[in-house]
């Protein structure tokens, strides 16, 4: 049997697109079918469609919206590697990025002149994104040359905001009510002393466009600025210091077994001199502050968009990690420096209403899936 589905590039990550209209409405019937599809019980998901890294083994299950001012609504779907289960617990804004496009191109909004606007919730936070696809003359473009920090290639230029990004799963920007605070999460971590200064682990727990939990990487003993392989070997610690925060945040209960996809996690510092993956020198004066995050359990090559999000919120609210070691804090505008280059932000209004960054997308095929009988909605 088959299902069909659209691969497409959202910023850094690629995103498998699932029609609504195709899917079971039933999300451990979903569940099935993607770890089927993407062969999610292997760690390299050799026989089945995923690509065997985080920012690459995501999916979306897509469709029109009932909702007043609203456009589509999506599911998004963090397929576990090697794990054969699926997070449901966050958002992608880089999938979102994918979405919009999709959304275009196959008419599920109608076209508006050179950029045509879509307003998009995500089933799992409730959050709304706001993005408008550049349509030159009314058209679709198949192709574009706008690029991203973490990859030479161009795409259809894509504007998307988050709108009133704070507070969507925990109902609060800080859900422990401090801008910063210690985290006890153990002497040891994964067989590494944390942190190696000796001095208590500081951190800043935020709910904006996603859940997140900020270290202080001086504190830490760290830079700011490690390399994607410096980065693996944190990652022990820095998952030990999401499973703290998750219980303190709210988001399981103490003893429940914690997931890998919230809250982010990630270093924080004042920005330093640095070589991007792209070999690209970068100075310090170039960016307001350094990001180190992981995505599920590996180093995220870039920026999670959602991450993005918390940092620039963080970064409007005296005395968090972010605010501490930015060199523009309140500024509306933020530039993050990540492995891949720099990311700028812009905020607006209080809160803030609005966090918007400038992406690409790309569609890249349309395929249809197959998968076993057992994994299908017994409608299909």
């Amino acid at each position: 049997m088959h299902v069909p589905a659209t691969l497409v590039r959202g910023g850094t990550s690629k995103c498998w697109l699932f029609p609504q209209v195709h899917m079971p409405t039933d999300r451990d019937r979903i569940e099935r079918i993607l770890v089927d599809a993407y062969g999610a019980a292997d760690p390299v998901q050799l026989d089945g469609i995923g690509g065997a890294t985080p920012t690459t083994s995501k999916a979306a299950v897509v469709g029109a919206s009932a909702r007043e001012g609203v456009d589509i609504d999506y599911l998004f779907a963090q397929v576990g590697i090697g794990t054969g289960t699926v997070e449901w617990g966050s958002n992608c804004g880089n999938c979102a990025t994918a979405i919009a496009l999709y959304a275009v191109a196959e008419g599920l909004v109608p076209l508006k002149g050179d950029r045509t606007p879509v307003v998009m919730r995500n089933i799992n936070t409730g959050a709304v994104l706001e993005a408008e696809v550049d349509t030159p003359g009314g058209r679709v473009q198949e192709f574009g040359d706008r690029t991203v920090p973490g990859t030479l290639a161009g795409g259809v230029p894509v504007g998307l905001a988050f709108r009133d990004p704070a507070g969507a799963t925990t109902g609060h920007l800080l859900p422990t009510g401090l801008p910063a605070q210690e985290l006890p999460i153990g002497e040891l971590a994964g067989g590494v002393r944390i942190p190696k200064s000796g001095a208590p682990l500081i951190v800043s727990m935020l709910d904006a466009g996603a859940p997140v939990v900020l270290v202080d990487a001086v504190r830490a003993g760290r830079t700011g600025a490690e390399t994607l392989d410096q980065m693996r070997a944190e990652a022990s610690w820095l998952r030990a210091t999401r499973h703290a925060a998750a219980v303190r945040m709210g988001l399981v209960q103490p003893g429940a077994e914690p997931g890998d996809a919230v809250p982010k996690t990630g270093l924080i510092s004042p920005p330093v001199a640095y070589t991007t993956t792209l070999g690209e020198h970068v100075a310090a004066h170039e960016y307001d502050v350094s990001v180190r995050m992981l995505s599920m359990n590996s180093p995220h090559p870039a920026i999670g968009l959602t991450s993005a999000v918390a940092v620039a919120a963080a970064n409007l609210v005296e005395g968090t990690v972010v605010a501490n070691a930015s060199t523009a804090p309140g500024g509306r505008v933020l530039r993050i420096g990540t492995p891949a280059g720099v990311l700028a932000v812009e905020s607006s209004g209080a809160g803030p209403e609005r966090v918007t960054v400038a992406r690409a997308a790309r569609i890249l095929c349309q395929a249809r899936i197959l998968v076993r009988d057992l994994a299908l909605p017994a409608a299909a």
